[in-house]
């Protein structure tokens, strides 16, 4: 299983989901696993980062402009959400271990 995410990888939504917002919020369905997810006001904006290929640092850097939050505890919020959104087969990770 894939250690924790680093604040400088790169997330990229996988090609098998597909997503819509309605009325504020995320619906994401994976078409590989049939299976929907929700996500709330604030998931939904960190995805819309995402899908405008921002990295975990950048995403914080723009949540904490945005919100009345400290950056470790957004950065330790959104590493476990990234984590979950990876484990659910819904974005993949490259925090350039690999190269």
């Amino acid at each position: 299983m894939p250690g924790p995410i680093s604040r400088h990888a790169a997330i990229r939504i996988r090609k098998d989901v597909v997503f819509r917002e309605l009325e504020g919020e995320m619906v994401l369905l994976n078409l590989a696993t049939g299976v929907y997810f929700g996500l709330d006001p604030v998931g939904t904006r960190i995805w819309t980062l995402i899908e405008a290929h921002r990295s975990s640092d950048e995403i914080v850097e723009t949540l904490t402009a945005e919100y009345e939050v400290d950056a470790d505890t957004l950065g330790a919020d959104l590493a476990h959400f990234l984590k979950t959104l990876r484990d659910n087969e819904l974005v993949d990770v490259d925090d350039g271990s690999a190269r």
